[in-house]
């Protein structure tokens, strides 16, 4: 595996997944706090990686309150293992957000993969976001909806479960923003970690970009993700697939 395929790990993780329900290898949810006010429920996912089918890691997947209602944390971590780990270090990603029943708003969002880094800060009232990637300084336009590569995971779970999906995001990608078309394909019942499952099938890709990306979305889960495949010319690149879950 080279160097590429680790960094398309994390250009992956800008719309990969958050798992709910039980299973074999899952422990049972528990109660979680009220969060009735943003259609949303804290958890935390422990996921499996492959790289063209070999597995080259783990990765994990938290969203939890942070502070006062409706403010959330929400954090990605993806971890090599074996000799793979020689090719990338961890690779975390945090988005600071607010949640209310209709969408999602990133405040601040911040990465680090121990060999880059990128730091950033929106700021609504002035309709901008200022930051760091990778050493460059970051001072854009944003417009209201736009998104961080790890917000637009969560808004889109909203958004499904909500029934009003926008078909175009603006989403803020290291030092650039850039619009991803979503594209509802259908529905399939598939074979996970957490049992047989039906989900919705949504698609999406960068505008001119050959890559796609597929999410299994389950309506009896609330609308999260259950597994997720990336093609490029219609050849498996990298999967993510739910191995357990607390709540």
């Amino acid at each position: 595996m080279s160097v590429r395929g680790f960094a398309a790990v994390r250009r992956f993780a800008a719309l990969s997944l958050a798992i709910i329900g039980p299973s074999a290898g899952a422990q049972t949810p528990s109660a979680a706090p009220s969060t009735a006010d943003a259609g949303v429920t804290p958890f935390s996912a422990h996921y499996q990686a492959d790289w063209k089918s070999i597995n080259v890691g783990t990765s994990d997947l938290e969203l939890k309150q942070d502070g006062e209602p409706g403010h959330y944390l929400y954090t990605w971590t993806i971890t090599a293992h074996g000799i793979f780990r020689l090719y990338r270090d961890e690779v975390t990603q945090k988005s600071w957000l607010t949640i209310n029943a209709d969408h999602v708003r990133p405040e601040k969002y911040r990465a680090e993969d121990g060999k880059s880094s990128v730091s950033l800060d929106f700021d609504w009232d002035a309709g901008r976001v200022h930051g760091t990637s990778e050493d460059k300084a970051v001072d854009l336009k944003v417009k209201d909806g736009t998104q961080d590569v790890m917000s637009i995971q969560v808004e889109v779970m909203l958004g499904l479960k909500n029934g009003n999906l926008p078909k175009t995001f603006q989403i803020i990608d290291k030092d650039k923003p850039k619009e991803f078309i979503y594209t509802r394909e259908g529905t399939a019942n598939i074979r996970t970690a957490l049992g047989q499952l039906d989900t919705v099938i949504v698609a999406s890709q960068q505008a001119g970009n050959n890559r796609i990306l597929r999410m299994w979305f389950a309506p009896s889960l609330g609308f999260v993700p259950v597994q997720a495949e990336r093609t490029r010319d219609g050849k498996l690149e990298f999967a993510m697939r739910i191995k357990t879950l607390k709540r």
